[in-house]
């Protein structure tokens, strides 16, 4: 069963890192405010560069002067189950410690950027 990760970054900006395991790679989403956890919360999902599968593990100091600089923790993990998958649409189970149940990123439509998704429970 693939896996999926959330980094809690403490980078330029705060945000969460929601990472899935798909195609054995770990495709990225940078999440502003923290992953909802109850129905009804859309947290706006910006589409990221993929990471390697190893990446999942990584907690730790990005050092000053690279992507990403700052203090990466481990903020959930677990196994997820992909249920559907398309251009626009991503349905999956996660199941982790604090983020359980059925979940979907939907790209957004929103001031022309194509990185913009949409993270909630359904």
């Amino acid at each position: 069963m693939p896996i999926f990760v959330v980094h809690e970054h403490h980078a330029s900006h705060h945000h969460w890192d929601l990472r899935l395991e798909i195609g054995g790679v770990l495709k990225s989403w940078a999440i502003p405010k923290q992953p909802p956890r109850t129905k009804g919360i859309k947290r706006l999902a910006i589409q990221v560069p993929d990471h390697l599968r190893s990446y999942a593990k990584f907690e730790g100091e990005i050092p000053e002067g690279q992507y990403g600089a700052g203090k990466v923790k481990i903020w959930d993990k677990g196994k997820f189950h992909l249920i559907e998958k398309k251009r626009d649409k991503i349905e999956f189970e996660l199941k982790g410690i604090k983020l359980k149940g059925k979940y979907v990123l939907i790209k957004a439509k929103l001031r022309d950027e194509k990185k913009n998704w949409l993270f909630m429970k359904i």
